[in-house]
């Protein structure tokens, strides 16, 4: 049995708050908490036990703790943050992996995996190829039931500049008719628009905001890593449909509270076979993961255990062949979701209802 480790991080110090032993950081300023981090090793968080595919084949693993917050990963050396990444691949070795995922932010520091996985001596993967092929499909399919037909409707990918949002976008323009793209301030899109709007004859524009971008489009993709969320309440149209796959959200929760008139969900929802037990609460419901957190799961069942996904620029074979993996082992999406809850029939009729009329 080829066995993974899967490392993840807190987003903010509110995540360290909400673990029992760690309650009393609530009451403490956040910039000294992540003080405390620093000096910090790696840590075991968890066993996982119970994954089985169809085929037969099982696979066990880890999560292994790295004690940096999202904004650490962002804004403290990039060196220092690659040496505490590879501490965690390093303990996720010595706990019998020989595959190791990269979740949320230590996916994107420096190179996106790459130095990362020329020090460590098992496989590395970000996961991204498995979160673009679901993110895409969620998308799309939750489109189609809030009564927006994609071959019409224009389409926008926030984060077109990065890797992920490069790959969503050469798997989406095939099945819209406009996109918008855009990224952080001051990146000119204009080059990678005009590229797109050739390969795939549709027209697509390069936006200076993500206002500018979200104003016009109806299928929204969000991609972006961005800290702290630049999607809110105003800026979005009536029945509008928006996959968040950033974590941090790309979306704030205002937007869930405040527009019943637009639909929200998070990208990369899978379940998984067999009976998983993740032993730890990462605010999914039993037996769902994020899919970063799954192709490395499906790479283990694979007994796959080179390299994947790494670097700025994803392969669209890969995300082909994770996709077919995936279906090979009885990975699929499960529903949609939106804050940690289920999005409900009712959610999608509101949204429904405004699009038809």
């Amino acid at each position: 049995m080829t066995r993974f480790a899967f490392i993840i991080h807190p987003l903010s110090v509110a995540d360290i708050a909400r673990k029992h032993k760690y309650f009393f950081v609530r009451y403490l300023p956040e910039r000294w908490v992540e003080k405390l981090l620093l000096p910090r090793g790696p840590e075991v968080v968890s066993e996982i036990t119970g994954i089985r595919s169809p085929t037969g084949t099982t696979t066990g693993g880890w999560f292994v703790g790295l004690p940096l917050t999202a904004r650490q990963l962002v804004e403290e050396p990039a060196d220092v943050c690659i040496d505490k990444i590879v501490r965690c691949g390093e303990l996720a070795q010595e706990l019998g992996a020989e595959i190791v995922g990269l979740g949320a932010f230590a996916a994107v520091v420096a190179d996106a995996g790459i130095t990362i996985a020329q020090r460590l001596d098992i496989g590395v993967t970000t996961g991204n190829s498995y979160t673009i092929a679901t993110a895409v499909e969620g998308a799309l399919e939750a489109a189609a039931l809030v009564g927006l037909d994609a071959a019409v409707a224009p389409a926008a990918v926030i984060g077109a500049s990065g890797s992920i949002g490069k790959a969503c976008i050469e798997l989406l323009a095939p099945s819209v008719a406009e996109l918008w793209l855009a990224a952080k301030p001051g990146e000119d899109l204009q080059p990678q628009a005009e590229e797109i709007a050739t390969r795939h004859a549709i027209p697509v524009h390069a936006c200076d905001s993500v206002d500018a971008a979200l104003s016009e489009a109806q299928i929204i993709l969000a991609v972006s890593a961005a800290v702290q969320a630049i999607i809110h309440p105003d800026m979005l149209r009536p029945g509008a449909v928006v996959c968040d796959v950033a974590r941090p959200r790309d979306v704030s929760r205002q937007v869930v509270e405040e527009r019943p008139d637009v639909l929200v969900i998070e990208g990369g929802a899978v379940a998984v076979p067999g009976n998983v037990d993740f032993h730890f609460d990462f605010g999914f419901p039993p037996r769902l993961s994020y899919a970063c957190m799954a192709e490395t799961m499906i790479l283990a069942l694979e007994g796959r255990t080179e390299d994947y996904s790494l670097g700025r620029d994803i392969k669209l074979e890969q995300v082909y062949e994770i996709s077919g993996l995936a279906r090979k082992h009885g990975f699929k999406l499960a529903g949609f979701r939106c804050f940690e809850k289920t999005v409900t029939e009712e959610q999608i009729a509101r949204v429904r209802q405004v699009n038809d009329e």
